[in-house]
């Protein structure tokens, strides 16, 4: 299974965020390339307790939803909202220079995946406390759906 924790996946993920150009359309959803940029480096932020988010879980989130979307091997479903503090129309980081946007998702990224760790991962806002190995899988997962929502 693909993990952030895989250099081949990081590069991966690199390598179709080099195929991705600011007016490439989306194939669903509301978020243009940029401001997808900008949700996933907020992501990461979110993730490393850069950035804070309001619990939303759930009992049935932080156990059956949590092992499906990260362990069952299909695609993400289209439509599952984020929270409103990584919504783009709402309170994510507003895009900017596009380069340095994808840039900075990709400084993050790494960070993440480093080892020794340098941050405390904080509880996702959905699925609650989750482990090393899950938090490098669901971030993977969480890029590869929005790079596939771009055709990348």
């Amino acid at each position: 299974m693909k993990t952030l924790a895989d250099s081949k996946c990081r590069h991966e993920i690199e390598t179709r965020l080099d195929r991705l150009r600011p007016d490439t359309p989306r194939r669903w959803g509301k978020m243009s390339a940029p401001q997808m940029v900008c949700h996933l480096a907020d992501g990461f932020r979110l993730y490393m307790g850069l950035r804070s988010a309001a619990d939303q879980s759930s009992p049935f989130l932080r156990t059956v939803v949590k092992w499906i979307a990260i362990w069952v091997p299909i695609p993400w479903p289209h439509g599952f909202g984020t929270v409103p503090e990584l919504d783009q129309n709402r309170w994510g980081t507003a895009p900017g220079d596009f380069r340095r946007d994808v840039d900075e998702v990709l400084r993050l990224m790494n960070h993440m995946a480093a080892q020794p760790r340098d941050f405390t991962w904080q509880a996702h806002p959905h699925f609650g406390r989750l482990s090393d190995v899950e938090w490098m899988r669901l971030g993977y997962l969480h890029v590869n759906h929005h790079l596939r929502q771009f055709g990348c």
